[in-house]
């Protein structure tokens, strides 16, 4: 699995994200049992430009935790079959990988978060990973039928990776 990593927030982390991050991606992707080894692209920021994306791309001019830009539309959420049909577009020429999207992390609002939560910064982070990646990997959370659904296997992958509030 390949993650691109950029960090460009002010507040610094003491903890190695970049290992909690792709522990977590690399887990989700396990969990969903995806066939195929994948990428993708992760900016840790701060509120300022998690906010500037809003608008830009949601219309909502206020800072959020994480945006999910997923690169696939499944017709089933995490329904890896019949991908491979496709392979000219879904998958990186160069590494032969299934390329899922953009994860954008804000590192502010994770502080803020854990903080209200009662947790680590490292638990929010990876939460917020987890949460993301089952974006990436076509599900939702419009119902509450959805919300119940993703909320279960995040926090199933948190607890296999013994990551709990």
């Amino acid at each position: 699995m390949t993650v691109q990593l950029e960090y460009e927030a002010k507040k610094q982390l003491d903890f190695d994200y970049g290992k909690l991050i792709r522990e977590v991606a690399r887990e989700c992707l396990k969990y969903e049992g995806c066939p195929y080894e994948a990428e993708i692209s992760v900016l840790l920021t701060d509120d300022d430009v998690i906010q500037e994306l809003n608008r830009q791309y949601r219309n909502i001019d206020k800072p959020t935790d994480v945006l999910s830009f997923p690169a696939l539309k499944f017709e089933k959420a995490g329904d890896f079959f019949g991908l491979d049909k496709q392979h000219d577009i879904l998958f990186n020429p160069e590494t032969g990988e299934l390329m899922l999207g953009d994860i954008v992390i804000s590192v502010d609002r994770a502080a803020i978060q854990a903080e209200e939560y009662g947790h680590s910064i490292t638990r929010e982070i990876a939460f917020l990973t987890a949460h993301s990646m089952f974006h990436l990997m076509g599900y939702d959370h419009e119902s509450d039928g959805e919300r119940m659904i993703m909320e279960a296997k995040q926090e199933e992958v948190l607890e296999r990776l013994g990551i709990y509030r």
